[in-house]
């Protein structure tokens, strides 16, 4: 009789299913999660509620795949407004391992990269965004944008510490003083760059293009015989001609 006992709970225990407890991140039922009063809260928008209701939707296991991918956007969007831009990334990301394939979400989030100053990440975003929808107009003009902002950074690199002229042809000390030091070197070439711009506004304007050719080539005289005089500040000369050429 006790070994029938024993039995029968070994049989009880073997078929007993305990809860199940939500630990961690998993998702929970929640019978107050509406993926339309999240949306709704999204279109207004109010950033706050919005969080609070689309994070009851996202975190309920009750919740269908196309409501949590838009809950998760929607959430992301009120993260960024209010300037989270970490946990706005990080519900981007969420969505779309739901979906790869939403091309505004990763417009959204390769804008969230640019902000932060990743353009590598950035890039890659509007990238995917244009492949999955080439007429994306967004996408389109983000990516031309920060492909033209890693040029200019490239170089501007390559430029950082050269001078506007040839140094293995300097002959002059002050060209040979501001080949020996970079910072004298980055304003040179500041100055030819402005000037040069300014030739070609002035362009079709005899007068003021005589005007300013005269005025470099005095500035540029007056720094050649000053240079070496007890007193002589190179580097505020060229600082205050930059500030000249760009109205400063």
């Amino acid at each position: 009789m006790r070994s029938l006992l024993i039995a029968a709970s070994l049989l009880i225990l073997a078929t007993f299913t305990p809860p199940a407890f939500a630990t961690g991140g998993e998702p929970l039922d929640d019978p107050t999660a509406d993926p339309g009063a999240c949306l709704a809260a999204a279109n207004m928008p109010d950033d706050r509620r919005t969080i609070a209701l689309c994070s009851k939707v996202i975190d309920s296991r009750e919740t269908e795949k196309k409501d949590r991918c838009k809950a998760l956007r929607a959430r992301a969007a009120a993260r960024a407004r209010l300037g989270e831009v970490d946990g706005a990334i990080q519900d981007y990301d969420d969505a779309l391992r739901v979906d790869p394939k939403q091309p505004d979400a990763l417009n959204a989030r390769g804008e969230l990269w640019r902000g932060k100053g990743d353009a590598r990440k950035a890039l890659a975003d509007f990238a995917a965004a244009l492949k999955l929808n080439p007429d994306h107009v967004a996408a389109r003009a983000n990516h031309k944008a920060v492909a033209l902002e890693v040029e200019r950074a490239g170089v501007q690199q390559a430029l950082a510490g050269k001078p506007s002229f040839d140094c293995s042809r300097a002959r002059k000390a002050v060209d040979k003083a501001i080949c020996a030091d970079p910072a004298l070197a980055d304003l040179d070439r500041r100055i030819d760059t402005l000037y040069r711009r300014a030739l070609r506004d002035s362009a079709g304007q005899r007068e003021a293009l005589r005007a300013l050719k005269q005025a470099h080539s005095a500035f540029v005289a007056a720094r050649d015989v000053g240079f070496g005089r007890p007193g002589y500040d190179l580097r505020a000369v060229l600082e205050a001609r930059l500030r000249q050429l760009s109205g400063g």
